[in-house]
Parts: C-alpha cells; structure tokens; sequence
C-alpha cells in the first residue's frame, strides 16, 4: 500500500465553485493548491507574519478589505505588497467586494490570481476547506471490490480468485450497489471517516473469471452502481482450512488498519456450498446494529452467564 500527496488545480476549483477571475496571470489554471486549509490574512494585513504559511489559499471579506480601506494609499499599496511577496497561490474575495487598484497592482507584480464570488466569506470558507479535505485527502488503492449494502459500506478482501467479484455480482443482482471492483480508491476524508471510489477508466466495470468484464451499469441499470461510498465494514475472504477455529461468537471485535483508521473487520472462510451474498448481507445488517447499540453475541453471553448464576 503505497501513501502518495495530491493536490487540486486551481482551475479545478474555479470550476467548481464558479469564482469570477479579477486577474490571473498566464497559466495560472495550472497553479497547485496542496494545504487543505484556508487563511483569512487579517493579522498579515496589519503586519505580522510570524507563523504565517504562504501555501495556504488566502480569503479576505468585507472585515479585512474595511480595515485597509482606511489607510492611506501608499501604505494600502504596501501592505498588500508584504502579502503577496510571501508567494501566496491566490487571493479570493468574497460578496463580490469591490478590489482596491492598489491590491491589482500588487498581484501583477507578484503574478498572483485574484478571484472574487458572491457568497458571504464564512460561507466559500466552510465549503473550501470541505472541499480541499477530499481533494487533498491521503489516499491508497486497495485489490478488493467496494459494495453498499443496506446503506452500508462493505470492502471484501481476499486473494485473488477466491470469489469476491462473483459474490459482488450476486449482491447486486440482490438489489445493493456497487461501488468499485478489482481496484478501490479510498480516502482519508477526517480523523474517523474512510470513502471509496473507483479509479475512473474502470468505473462500474467488473471482472469474472469464464466470461470477462461485465458493465454493471448498462446490465442492471443505474440503481446498481454508486460514485462513493464510505468503507464501514471490512470483510477478508480467504479460502476454508479445515481445523482452523474461526470466530462462532463475534465477541473478538476484530478491526482493519487503513490510512491509520481502525475499521470493524470480520474473516468469512469459503467453500463450496456457502452462500457468500447472504452472509455477508446478515454481516452487514449486524453490523449496523452494533452501531444502534445492541450486540447479538453479548445478548447470548449475558443469557448464559445468568443462567449460569442461577
């Protein structure tokens, strides 16, 4: 599993959040925004730069631009040239505020884009950083096959050839979603939240071995495929050894590591004559139980234990 850090273009986020281009200096479409964070430079504009990180986006609203817009014009012209000397990607403005000429001046200077939209500033701010944090979210690509069961989201593992695209087919023909096959792309979108996807060149295509690759879309419509989905359930698939102990009770509470997350997991055995969509339907739908608070097998244990005292 191999880590990698990404970043958007700003082209990409202009369009997506329809900014309006006050100036943009040539090939500026093609500038990477790598910090998934966003800074509204009010201290900067006043001066002080100590722990200030140029590589963030910068937004400034109608707070910011009326603190300068008392200042005399020579010293509007060099408090913007202190901020864009520091090599800032772009410089958004909100609620369609109007932009001092002294600010243009800078940027051209510095050849740095100055974008400007309508919507109040706490508002582009919030959806930014939503933003960022899934574009610029750690990632890896898994071999395993992403599907929504029941609403949740269950990754099945396993060597390959042991049935997981097989298994896949029949729970979409059992009315669930498929998300991604053979390869899964997920993110680390916050601290406890893991989303897959499919990489796009075989998106909604899935492979079994005797026929070939299989379009799920085009075969069981749009109702059988989904973009995303967050991986809530991992499920290893691994061929039946007989005198192995498997787990009868469920009082392990096993969990899968990925991207430093700790993901509830079970190992379902497989063997001819095992109906692998149910179980791992049944799976799914205890698992979301666990989630609402009741546990089967701590249910039996606790019976047992107060048949015992009696």
């Amino acid at each position: 599993m191999q880590l990698k850090e990404f970043g958007v273009s700003l082209g990409d986020l202009i369009q997506e959040f329809k900014f309006e281009i006050v100036y943009g200096p040539e090939g500026f479409e093609k500038v990477e925004i790598t910090k998934d964070d966003v800074n509204r430079p009010a201290l900067q504009l006043a001066g002080f730069f100590d722990y200030f990180d140029p590589n963030r986006i910068q937004l400034v609203g109608k707070v910011e631009f009326s603190y300068v817009a008392q200042m005399e014009p020579e010293a509007r012209r060099a408090c913007f040239d202190r901020l864009f000397a520091t090599g800032i990607p772009v410089l958004i403005v909100s609620r369609n505020i109007d932009v001092f000429p002294e600010c243009i001046e800078a940027a051209q200077r510095y050849q740095v884009p100055i974008l400007r939209t309508n919507e109040f500033t706490s508002t582009i701010m919030s959806a930014l950083v939503a933003s960022l944090k899934i574009n610029l979210a750690p990632r890896i690509t898994l071999h395993g096959v992403l599907i929504e069961i029941y609403g949740e989201g269950v990754l099945l593992l396993g060597d390959s050839g042991v049935g997981k695209s097989e298994t896949a087919i029949e729970l979409v023909k059992r009315g669930h979603r498929l998300i991604a096959d053979d390869a899964v792309e997920i993110k680390r979108v916050s601290d406890k939240t893991l989303v897959g996807t499919a990489p796009e060149v075989i998106r909604h295509f899935i492979e079994l071995r005797g026929i070939g690759i299989v379009d799920v879309r085009r075969i069981f419509g749009v109702g059988a495929i989904k973009m995303t989905e967050k991986v809530e359930l991992v499920i290893n698939l691994e061929p039946w050894e007989d005198g192995k102990q498997y787990d009868r009770l469920g009082l392990d509470g096993q969990t899968t590591s990925i991207l430093d997350i700790a993901v509830p997991s079970l190992t379902i055995p497989v063997k001819p004559g095992r109906n692998l969509a149910v179980i791992i339907e049944v799976a799914a739908m205890n698992d979301r139980q666990k989630k609402m608070g009741f546990n089967a097998a701590q249910e039996l244990q606790e019976r047992m234990l107060k048949l015992h005292g009696k």
